[in-house]
């Protein structure tokens, strides 16, 4: 039977980790799909429950996994929601032992995140293609606004459809922002971030019907008039990137073109939200990097 329509017996209390544990509603669904092809695994290895289930069951996990092809980044996705299910269970006494203390699995290559570069940020915000212009003045407008508040206040995507009307503060740019964990911050608002929302709540936003209750409490709307989501802010870069590029590019270019500026590292962590310094330094990198191919690009003895 596949992962996706079995369910895992109760004396596992997936479900009952899935509701305790204060992640975003995208990476506990990752996790339980991955706990369920575990649960599912271990069941089949003879296991009832998790209490059975020793260090040497989870090492023979993670090597069948693979043995069966899995990339690394995936193993190590996999092991780090084994170790936060097996952390839960022991806290809460469904297991007297953890047996992931101790176990590690590879991480694969880091990849440095990718960073647009000027004229391709130019093109994206400044001088969309003209396909995308003159058609459509109100999906532009909203286009703008959701461009500009990407780059120039470093959301996550999940975090720009959270955005709602309330959200905005437009005398003192800056927006309150509900990031992972359910984490509250407020995050400064640029200048042409500020025009470009301005516009949007002053204009066709502030003429939409939203189609539900809900939805009228939403910054960002799509053509149906529900809240906007992740695909449709893709379909945005889409039409408007001169390259193929993602919404957490621009977060990335963010955060690096900060770290060129000068700016301190915790600054930039209290920016993006980043629990651990850790997650911010990978910018650090990013920005020597950058360094490094301008100098070796410009300079005649490089």
């Amino acid at each position: 039977m596949s992962a996706t329509s079995w369910t895992p017996e109760e004396s596992w209390c997936v479900a009952k980790f899935v509701a305790a544990v204060p992640l975003a509603p995208s990476t506990l669904d990752v996790y339980r799909r991955d706990l369920e092809s575990f649960v599912e695994w271990a069941e089949r290895a003879g296991h009832a429950g998790p209490s059975s289930v020793d260090r040497g069951d989870v090492r023979r996990y993670l090597a069948n996994l693979t043995t069966r092809g899995y990339a690394t980044r995936t193993i190590a996705r996999k092991a780090a929601a084994l170790r936060r299910y097996f952390g839960w269970a022991r806290r809460t006494g469904l297991v007297a032992v953890d047996p992931t203390v101790g176990i590690s699995a590879p991480s694969g290559a880091a990849r440095l995140p990718r960073v647009l570069r000027a004229d391709e940020l130019h093109q994206l915000l400044d001088e969309p293609p003209a396909a995308s212009t003159g058609r459509d003045p109100v999906r532009d407008c909203r286009d703008d606004a959701v461009l500009e508040v990407l780059y120039g206040s470093g959301l996550r995507v999940s975090e720009l459809c959270g955005l709602d009307l309330a959200s905005v503060d437009l005398p003192r740019r800056r927006l309150t922002v509900w990031g992972k964990g359910s984490k509250q911050r407020l995050v400064p608002l640029g200048e042409p971030a500020a025009a470009a929302v301005g516009r949007w709540v002053q204009g066709p936003r502030g003429d939409a019907t939203p189609a539900r209750p809900e939805d009228a409490a939403a910054l960002f709307l799509n053509s149906r008039g529900h809240r906007l989501t992740p695909r449709d802010v893709r379909r945005i870069l889409d039409r408007r990137s001169p390259v193929p590029t993602h919404p957490h590019a621009l977060r990335h270019t963010f955060a690096t073109h900060l770290l060129d500026g000068g700016a301190d590292l915790r600054v930039v962590q209290e920016l993006l939200g980043h629990a651990d310094l850790a997650t911010t330094q990978i910018y650090t990198h990013v920005s020597k990097e950058r360094l490094r191919s301008v100098y070796e690009s410009a300079h005649p003895r490089a």
